[in-house]
């Protein structure tokens, strides 16, 4: 593929500003339908070209009020985070549109650099098609993403450098170089072409041609946004049902031998977790009433609660649906947060969505390789994550459903939907064996818990928690 350097007639400005204005309104117009949108444009360049000059004209040409401008400068990319993590929660609705003045590439080319621990070609690219595959995984989830990279010659560059006034230039540093520094400057230019294959490039020697083309290559791209696919070309191929899913064990640990191991075990995990130079994520999936709740008590029981954090997941709120379905996962990762436990998760997308029909087949059948995608990054940068599928029988379900409505305390806990679903049962074992088939990894392996005994299953998670711990 080449680089995009499509050429542009100049526009009279107010015929283009009413273009651009229509064709927001018609991405606006988008948010709940079908066909609802929206649209990410990063940009990049060469400092002095006219970046914020053209970002600038293009807010004038467009509703203001309709289009988001995040300007950040570059920073290193961290092994202990993600590269889209400082992004994500900019990350536009249904409807709307962001221009992200500094983003990913930006922070790549920054580390590549400036950082002194070997940073070759091969890490470069690694990088660069992990963050190819998240734009797609965004495309893909209705999010389209263009990218635009403003060129200028070393030449034009130094004499805008001898226009400027000296005390200015200090501010005019992308990427902390000197741009009087030829190597510098064509050290860029090698850099950015292991990644520009699919942006489109302005050569911003004329600042009005400059201005024209990129707002024409936005309305462009607000006039034909691609429709996304609404069907899959491979065939599904339903994985089997492990037996221990259909048939937990059956197996009771004696009370006081529960409460000896459950003493030593806690404080372990515990503290293998605080000493491990990692985040910790925890995520616990499994039939209703199968004992997540009562897990995860006993994992915190000797943390202070400033140590973790705990997220029990519902039906996503309306705002979270106008956004790719992982956003509001990506908005509980939290910098500072060292330990995180989900009670339900993700996997929402696989397990209920996909039997309820409240994703497409498409979206569910596709998830399983975004959702592969996404730990693995989180994998690469620091985060041990440990993940639980609790199996009970249909029998021992019906049980503790009994026995939740004679318990005033647990009443809370049983709804007519958790009944409803039990007819479903069939339907959600054929899921979990998609799921436990298709995301198991060796970054993030499933643990499968499946005993009809809460003691026995009690002890098990602490186990396999502190085993996957000492061995990362």
């Amino acid at each position: 593929m080449s680089e995009q350097q499509t050429t542009f007639e100049l526009m009279d400005p107010d015929q283009l500003s009413l273009d651009l204005i229509e064709a927001q309104y018609a991405l606006k117009s988008t948010r709940g339908q079908k066909n609802a949108k929206s649209l990410v444009v990063l940009v990049s360049g060469i400092e002095l070209a006219g970046k914020g000059e053209s970002v600038k004209q293009l807010r004038e040409w467009v509703d203001p009020r309709y289009l988001r401008v995040k300007a950040d400068p570059p920073h290193l990319i961290r092994n202990d985070e993600t590269f889209w993590q400082p992004y994500t929660r900019f990350m536009p609705a249904e409807g709307q549109m962001i221009v992200m003045f500094g983003n990913w590439y930006s922070d790549l080319l920054s580390t590549a650099l400036h950082v002194s621990e070997p940073f070759d070609d091969t890490l470069f690219d690694a990088y660069v098609e992990q963050m190819q595959s998240f734009e797609q995984d965004l495309k893909s989830n209705r999010v389209d993403v263009i990218k635009v990279w403003f060129d200028l010659s070393w030449k034009s560059l130094q004499k805008r450098l001898d226009k400027m006034d000296a005390a200015d230039q200090r501010w005019h540093k992308l990427h902390g170089l000197d741009w009087r520094n030829k190597k510098q400057y064509d050290n860029v230019q090698k850099l950015r072409q292991r990644f520009t294959d699919d942006w489109q490039i302005i050569d911003c020697e004329d600042e009005e041609v400059r201005d024209q083309q990129f707002a024409q290559y936005i309305l462009k791209n607000l006039k034909h946004l691609p429709n996304h696919p609404v069907k899959l070309r491979t065939k599904w191929a339903q994985a089997d049902i492990p037996a221990e899913l259909i048939h937990p064990a059956e197996q009771i640990m004696q009370k006081d031998d529960y409460k000896a191991e459950l003493k030593k075990l806690t404080v372990k995990v515990a503290e293998a977790m605080r000493l491990s130079g990692r985040k910790v994520l925890i995520t616990f999936e499994g039939m209703d009433a199968a004992g997540k709740g009562g897990a995860i008590k006993r994992i915190v029981k000797k943390l202070d609660p400033r140590e973790y954090g705990i997220y029990t997941i519902a039906a996503p709120e309306k705002y979270e649906l106008a956004r790719p379905y992982l956003w509001r996962f990506w908005m509980k990762l939290l910098e500072d947060e060292k330990i995180s436990i989900f009670d339900r998760s993700w996997y929402g997308r696989v397990l209920v969505e996909r039997i309820e029909g409240f994703a497409t087949d498409v979206e569910w059948k596709r998830a399983y390789d975004e959702i592969n995608r996404f730990e693995k990054d989180l994998a690469d940068n620091q985060t041990i994550i440990i993940k639980f599928w609790l199996a009970i029988s249909k029998d021992e379900q019906e049980q503790r459903f009994k026995a939740r409505e004679e318990t005033p305390h647990k009443r809370f806990k049983i709804t007519p939907d958790d009944w409803r679903n039990r007819d479903r049962w069939d339907d959600y074992l054929n899921a979990a064996a998609d799921m436990l088939q298709r995301t198991h990894t060796f970054y993030a392996p499933w643990h499968v818990i499946a005993s009809n005994d809460k003691y026995t299953a009690r002890i098990e998670i602490l186990r396999a928690i502190l085993k996957q711990l000492r061995a990362e």
